[in-house]
């Protein structure tokens, strides 16, 4: 082959490489995808007001958990319950202490899980026994709270429960316990067990009134315990509508109210030599439009002047604490953007998510979901923030702050392998 042939081959052969490469590297560069941005998920900066946290008594034990949050709006009130398992605050030791009377509200809880009341209903009729009647006389002797009761009476599955709670009536407390369950023996066992179900894992009975010293339970479990008799529907009511005098009985006190001026409702109060005073509660907190309710467990106060003090203290501190609480913040960026032509733009919440709720509590670590693109506008939706405070969820969308577009025919021409490899990725 001569060498004219030769040349003219080679030539032929580059031109076609030459042409190939143009047809495929334009449109891949300049028709293609572009590279998805690169994300970095960050932590806005903590622009909220200093919180101010509970006061509670550093007697005994106490704790206060989230009960739940109501708003008015202009269709009217919604309310949205909170998980009580995380304490807003907890002081004093974290040992179970004896609960004097907090007991009789498991007892009246666990009684209900096992034989339910319908809501507006009396429950049952109970025909009280000489057992029953030994236990007043007997508790009447020893100068322990009863209320009167004879042989052969028949009372209602809700009138002894009214005797329990609000009379804090210990022969009530066996009597109910020995009706549903067959002995007082068989119910500490239900009791129990009921306790652990409820995650109580700290707390456990061995009778039905608290008077054994070996009733003990955590601050921690017991402001739980009270968030669950507040939100019963049976209990609530009966706290709510005390009743003066039961149907054709002796008159029973209402033990539990207490200071219900400072937005407090009283669940139980007790006292015991072993136990000091105690006391089982929720309280609210309202702008007018909103309110944030807590519960709250007292153990081991000294005096009921002291508990009254310690209250007092508390509500002072809810009314300082509560209030419109910023959780997602508009502006606030959780997630940074980067293009590979340099573009740099955040994920900010494009509208805040505020709650009415006690400064002090503290969100949960947030969980930020965000799209795959390129380029987007101003503005964009580009994902999502979670988290939790206080047991409430709460979401916001993720907007761009700045626009990302895309750089142009001369940058995709001089970054061939960044846009190809974009192209095989895609």
């Amino acid at each position: 082959m001569s060498s004219f042939r030769l040349g003219r081959l080679v030539g032929i052969l580059v031109g076609t490489v030459v042409i190939l490469g143009v047809g495929i590297y334009g449109p891949a560069t300049l028709l293609g995808p572009l590279p998805a941005v690169t994300a970095t998920t960050v932590t806005p900066g903590d622009s909220a007001a200093a919180p101010t946290p509970p006061t509670l008594s550093s007697d005994g034990a106490s704790a206060i958990a989230v009960l739940a949050a109501t708003t008015s709006g202009a269709s009217g009130t919604t309310s949205t319950a909170a998980d009580t398992s995380a304490p807003i605050a907890v002081a004093g030791t974290t040992e179970a202490l004896p609960m004097a009377s907090i007991a009789k509200v498991v007892t009246a809880l666990v009684v209900l899980d096992a034989k339910p009341i319908v809501a507006g209903e009396s429950g049952p009729i109970v025909t009280l026994t000489t057992a029953d009647f030994q236990s007043y006389l007997d508790y009447d002797k020893s100068g322990a709270r009863s209320v009167t009761v004879f042989a052969n009476e028949q009372w209602t599955e809700l009138e002894l429960l009214q005797a329990l709670l609000l009379g804090s009536s210990n022969n009530h407390a066996d009597s109910v316990a020995r009706w549903a369950f067959g002995s007082v023996d068989a119910y500490v066992v239900a009791a129990n067990a009921w306790l652990t179900d409820q995650g109580l894992t700290d707390t456990a009975v061995v009778d039905a009134t608290g008077l054994h010293d070996a009733s003990a339970g955590t601050a921690t479990d017991l402001a739980q315990l009270a968030g669950l008799a507040a939100t019963d529907p049976v209990v609530s009511a009966m706290l709510a509508s005390p009743a003066s005098a039961l149907a054709n009985r002796r008159g029973v006190l209402n033990t539990t109210s207490y200071l219900p001026e400072e937005g407090i409702t009283g669940i139980s109060r007790s006292y015991t030599d072993a136990a000091g005073v105690c006391f089982l509660f929720t309280a609210e907190v309202s702008d007018g439009a909103s309110s944030f309710t807590f519960s709250g467990a007292y153990l081991g106060e000294p005096t009921y002047d002291a508990l009254t003090a310690d209250l007092i203290a508390l509500m002072g501190s809810a009314r300082a604490g509560v209030g419109a609480l910023p959780v997602l913040a508009a502006g606030d960026a959780y997630a940074t953007f980067e293009s590979a032509w340099g573009d740099e733009a955040s994920a900010v919440v494009g509208v805040s998510r505020t709650r009415y709720a006690w400064q002090a509590a503290t969100p949960e670590a947030a969980i930020v979901t965000l799209k795959d693109f390129a380029t987007a506008r101003s503005g964009a939706n580009v994902g999502q923030v979670r988290l939790t405070v206080a047991g409430e969820d709460l979401s916001a969308a993720l907007k761009l702050s700045e626009g990302i577009a895309d750089p142009g025919p001369g940058w995709r021409l001089l970054h061939p392998i960044v846009m190809i490899t974009a192209l095989l990725e895609q």
